[in-house]
């Protein structure tokens, strides 16, 4: 533990526990702290991007043997290192995704839980074009992410990321078509449609 509390990555548990959980959780991206757990294999761009009941549970279940407690319904803290992981609400039909984490502010240690089209927002937001298309195309070969979706909320503005990046959708929507045709994705199933 370092002198304020905060753990470094060698004892941090998430970090080395991650980057897997299994099938359905991961350490999308360590730099960032953000935590991804599987949504779906195909999506409608009209589809609600959520932590479900059941993506929530989850999440929970691997973090508590790790030495996380729940002390909201929102958030888990580390016993030792103080750590938390946050799920961040959902605030409004047709809001972005790209705001997701808005209003829910975090501490350097923290770590954001989110679905894959959030983590991809968050990526997207946060590297150079390159790098996030690097990242997204690794993150869609574990876990599907809803690019229509992203398309739809990218901002046009002068000098960002997103107003370049609309010119990768093709090619992401190509690697997903062949990551879900594929393994370890083809038949996975979303969290709580198990049956």
């Amino acid at each position: 533990m370092n002198a304020d509390g905060t753990t470094d990555g060698k004892t941090n548990p998430i970090i080395l526990k991650g980057p897997d959980f299994g099938p359905y959780m991961f350490l999308a991206d360590e730099e960032l702290r953000l935590i991804s757990i599987f949504d779906d294999l195909f999506y409608d761009r009209s589809d609600l991007d959520i932590l479900s009941p059941a993506m929530r549970n989850h999440a929970v279940s691997k973090l508590i043997p790790l030495g996380f407690k729940q002390i909201s319904g929102t958030v888990l803290a580390h016993n030792i290192s103080n750590e938390r992981c946050l799920m961040p609400k959902f605030h409004a039909l047709g809001s972005s995704p790209f705001d997701i984490t808005l209003y829910t502010p975090r501490n350097d240690s923290d770590f954001y839980i989110l679905t894959p089209t959030q983590t991809a927002c968050q990526i997207i937001d946060n590297y150079s074009y390159q790098s996030a298309v690097e990242k997204i195309e690794a993150l869609i070969k574990r876990q599907p992410i809803n690019i229509h979706k992203i398309f739809d909320y990218l901002e046009q503005k002068k000098n960002t990321t997103h107003k370049v990046f609309a010119s990768a959708m093709n090619d992401l929507l190509d690697a997903q078509r062949k990551a879900v045709k594929s393994d370890p994705l083809k038949g996975r199933r979303a969290l709580g449609h198990l049956l």
